[in-house]
């Protein structure tokens, strides 16, 4: 962890918690001692290697033909999502578990959101039917 915000508790939905659930039912390695993901090149005695879940992201990017993909990609996602919702930026650092404000605005808050394109999308037909 990189800094003492990241260890803090991390806040799951509970849809999300039914779903980890049953996929743990419902896995290959579904004992209370196994990981939730496990590997199965450890036979379940370990979790899925970074290494592991890079490489299946790719390959399932690549089989999309979407390009190059990152697993961080998913926490630039997640906070486009938190404030396509109304989230308050205040919330959204605690829930990316950010020491920092200015991570979460500066660094997660480039995305285009669909509020942001149906808004610049108005402004645009104000200026095209201005002419």
């Amino acid at each position: 962890m990189k800094t003492d915000d990241s260890r803090r508790t991390l806040t799951v939905a509970s849809d999300l918690l039914d779903v980890l659930k049953v996929w743990k039912q419902t896995t290959q390695f579904s004992t209370n001692e196994d990981w939730t993901f496990a590997s199965p090149v450890q036979v379940g005695r370990l979790p899925w290697s970074y290494t592991g879940v890079k490489e299946e992201l790719q390959r399932a990017a690549d089989a999309a033909c979407i390009g190059h993909l990152r697993s961080h990609t998913f926490r630039h996602t997640y906070r486009t999502w938190l404030d396509s919702v109304g989230t308050p930026v205040g919330v959204q650092q605690r829930l990316m578990r950010h020491s920092d404000i200015r991570t979460t605005m500066n660094i997660y808050g480039d995305a285009a959101t669909p509020d942001m394109r149906e808004a610049s999308g108005k402004v645009a037909m104000l200026a095209l039917n201005g002419r």
